[in-house]
């Protein structure tokens, strides 16, 4: 994803020449093309991530449209004060880009993970959760983002996450995109886990089970219009994320469910659990370790509509 907000955001700065790209010591080859063609308007602000933030909140007051750029704890769990307090307080138009998001460098260990940046700026007024599920979805909210006039948090992947996309989709922030038809149950995915919600359809349609898919890559604002719109048509939710149970899309479609009193309608939430991964491994691994494969997310699901079939049958 990374090489694609690369490439994205050389094609708009060329239309928009209020955009900044500020770095935190990362992707120096990555933006060679924008410090050739934009020397003025690229600043590699080092290890100085809390700095980097005040400083484009600055430059946001100043009628430009900063965008920073680092690994995602770096960009967001090491200055949300200075998000808290010079950004989304003043509510001005900065673009967070947190890279490696979820366990993208899960071989680093807990210091590079972020399963909670969901959970931590989402709930910071003013601010907008953008998750894109793969590159063309990047590309699209990119643009959305920049036009916003507000800030706003994206976090993307690494490299080599699988195309869904044939081309960038008509995205709109707050509006989620219906990805495959289904009748049977509805699978909600936020960011790199919607590969996976199309594998785990795809195995639940070997089961004669239809799933329907949409990607919810916008988690604040929440598409409650569409959330109201799929309660009568299912029975059974289920909700992909790179992150945790705490916090994120599972719990903020919850907290929905609950002020809206929906009882209808089972959710079934996938993400990490609430512990830190002590084992080094690839981020295939920890996913694993997580629950966060096709195969048992399939298995759960089956077990929870057979367990609903059993209940209703018994009553």
């Amino acid at each position: 994803m990374r090489n694609a907000f690369a490439e994205e955001l050389l094609l708009l700065a060329a239309q928009d020449p209020k955009i900044v790209l500020l770095s935190g010591d990362i992707g120096n080859r990555l933006f060679d093309k924008f410090k050739t063609q934009f020397p003025s308007r690229f600043y590699n602000c080092g290890v100085a991530e809390a700095n980097m933030a005040s400083m484009a909140a600055g430059l946001a007051m100043c009628g430009l449209k900063p965008i920073t750029y680092t690994i995602t704890p770096f960009n967001t769990t090491r200055c949300l004060e200075q998000i808290r307090d010079d950004i989304c307080y003043h509510n001005v138009p900065v673009l967070i880009i947190g890279t490696g998001a979820g366990l993208s460098y899960a071989s680093l260990g807990c210091t590079h993970h972020s399963c909670e940046d969901i959970s931590f700026l989402r709930s910071i007024p003013n601010m907008t959760v953008l998750c894109p599920g793969d590159t063309m979805e990047l590309r699209s909210l990119l643009k959305a983002a920049l036009n916003s006039n507000a800030p706003a948090y994206m976090r993307i992947g690494k490299t080599g996450e699988p195309l869904i996309h044939s081309s960038p989709p008509p995205l709109q922030i707050g509006k989620g995109f219906p990805i495959r038809e289904g009748t049977d149950l509805c699978i909600f995915s936020t960011g790199n886990m919607l590969p996976t919600a199309l594998e785990t359809a795809a195995l639940l349609q070997s089961k004669e089970i239809s799933a329907h898919v949409v990607s919810l890559h916008t988690v604040k604002p929440l598409d409650t219009e569409l959330l109201s719109s799929l309660t009568p048509k299912y029975s059974l939710w289920i909700t992909l994320e790179e992150h945790s149970l705490i916090g994120g899309l599972g719990a903020s479609i919850a907290e929905w469910m609950i002020d809206h009193t929906i009882q209808q309608t089972k959710l079934l939430r996938f993400g990490t659990p609430d512990r830190f991964p002590h084992p080094i491994g690839s981020q295939k691994y920890l996913r694993a370790q997580y629950g966060l494969e096709p195969e048992t997310i399939t298995g759960r699901i089956i077990k929870e509509m057979h367990h609903a079939n059993t209940s209703c049958y018994t009553r």
